[in-house]
């Protein structure tokens, strides 16, 4: 999946000649976090936070010093050094970009313009969807060798049982770097005889365990 199909491109903008004030409003009328400041030909200058805002507002109670500061131009508090992304860019490596420089959201630029926004809530949407979370089914997690042929030997058992599989991930077992666990969202709600199925061709359930089963 790319950026491209995940990404707002219905974008809230404001330039440097707005004010602070400006800001605070289009972030309280559009119920948003932050606000991409461009200029006329809709390049990318720098992005504001509602954080920038909170830190840069004084307190009400401090009515002449709140009223001076929200008059600024709101290019005084906004941040130049951005982190971009690019609609073809696929949005595993941008999960990573906001993993790795803990930001909350992620401009999209392409030709030099502002085409998009990605937040952290597109992302934790589009998780959702690519595991089938928000659709009724049932989880399993298989521990395999991590050899050539393997998922496709967990996928014949759940093939001869006719179970539609909504999702797939694998990743490495932490314990064993021999080891990877395959995890399915299949479209049944009694996987029982499934596991058993899997457990016969000999490979190793983590989850659910069977009834009466102790987990390791």
């Amino acid at each position: 999946m790319i950026v491209e199909e995940i990404m707002n491109t219905d974008v809230s903008t404001l330039t440097k000649e707005h004010t602070i004030a400006d800001a605070i409003h289009l972030l309280s009328e559009k119920r948003i976090r932050h606000v991409p400041i461009v200029d006329g030909d809709n390049q990318l200058l720098g992005i504001v936070s509602d954080r920038d805002i909170k830190d840069a507002t004084p307190s009400i109670l401090d009515i002449e010093g709140r009223k001076e500061v929200l008059n600024r131009s709101i290019s005084t508090i906004m941040t130049t050094n951005i982190i971009t992304g690019h609609p073809l860019d696929f949005v595993e490596e941008v999960s990573a970009i906001f993993y790795d420089s803990k930001i909350s959201c992620l401009p999209i630029v392409q030709d030099h313009k502002l085409v998009g926004i990605i937040t952290q809530t597109d992302l934790l949407h589009t998780l959702v969807e690519l595991t089938g979370a928000h659709q009724p089914g049932s989880q399993l997690e298989v521990r395999v060798p991590n050899k050539p042929g393997k998922l496709f030997k967990v996928f014949s058992c759940i093939q001869n049982r006719k179970v539609n599989i909504l999702s797939v991930l694998v990743y490495p077992d932490k314990k064993d770097e021999f080891y990877k666990v395959i995890v399915l969202r299949i479209q049944t709600m009694n996987p029982l005889r499934l596991i058993e199925d899997l457990e016969n061709s000999g490979f190793e359930v983590l989850w659910p365990n069977l009834p009466g089963m102790e987990a390791e």
